[in-house]
């Protein structure tokens, strides 16, 4: 009976996946079709594959550009959002100023303004400063969303590694500097990575401000996306299921990487303990 029960749960579980999996199958068995063959009436499971698909799309003189600057503002990005937040998190949990909670709960609210009501203010200063289609101030607007997220899962990680680490390192000579990054940093990597994971994954995916505060020299994939997705009259179907395709292989290749970590990331350190 034990044994039936446990091959129920996998089943149901291979199911479940499945059917989560299913939308992304179709876009990327769709990338290998022709246009015919994906608006035909019934659906076709078995058809002749083609890469003219990939063809079409790397002949596209922009698309090596686009697929560039989401790879740099999302790594750049990421990179200096959670270098600020683990030295901003090391502050909130070794240091605790006063009103720590309440800063906290500053910080998380800046993730809580939905996009649209902070394009417009955004985009002015962008213009006045000339900051406009820039990599490096595209880069650090993304850096800015992505710190406070940061520094909560950082922080709950942090407050997890004793303190007696810390006060180890300063007796024996050891300065902040030595602490910080040679003792307390290797015993959070789970945390590091789990936050550059979920903020790559927002800046990777994010469209509003590249497509207002951006330009043709910051233009990435989803700003991509959203200009091919007409062409000749109609949704151009082939250039969208092979664009998404192309598009999803990074965060794929990351999650898998290191999902281990993404799930320890979503208890934000909740697990502590003292030496």
């Amino acid at each position: 009976m034990s044994r039936l029960r446990e091959w129920l749960y996998y089943a149901a579980l291979w199911l479940i996946a499945l059917i989560f999996f299913a939308p992304i199958a179709w876009i990327v068995m769709s990338s290998f079709k022709t246009r015919s063959d994906i608006l035909a009436m019934p659906p076709k499971l078995f058809f002749k594959p083609t890469l003219d698909n990939y063809v079409d799309l790397f002949n596209r003189g922009e698309i090596f550009l686009q697929i560039a600057n989401s790879v740099v503002l999302s790594i750049g990005a990421v990179l200096i959002a959670v270098v600020v937040s683990f030295l901003a998190a090391f502050c909130f949990s070794r240091f605790r100023p006063k009103g720590t909670d309440f800063l906290m709960f500053l910080l998380l609210s800046i993730r809580m303004l939905p996009g649209p009501a902070v394009i417009l203010p955004v985009f002015l200063m962008y213009v006045a400063f000339g900051w406009k289609d820039s990599h490096l101030w595209l880069m650090l607007f993304y850096a800015m969303f992505s710190i406070p997220f940061s520094v909560w899962i950082l922080k709950g990680f942090l407050d997890g590694v004793s303190t007696r680490f810390d006060e180890t390192g300063i007796v024996n000579g050891g300065s902040w500097f030595h602490v910080i990054f040679k003792v307390v940093m290797p015993q959070v990597r789970p945390g590091l990575i789990a936050a550059f994971i979920f903020n790559l994954i927002f800046v990777w995916n994010e469209y509003l401000f590249n497509f207002i505060i951006g330009g043709v020299n910051t233009q990435n994939i989803p700003y991509a996306l959203s200009v091919g997705t007409y062409s000749d009259g109609g949704v151009n179907w082939t250039f969208i299921s092979t664009m998404t395709s192309v598009y999803i292989i990074v965060p794929v290749v990351f999650i898998y990487i290191f999902q281990k970590y993404l799930l320890v990331g979503m208890t934000f350190g909740t697990v502590r303990g003292e030496v």
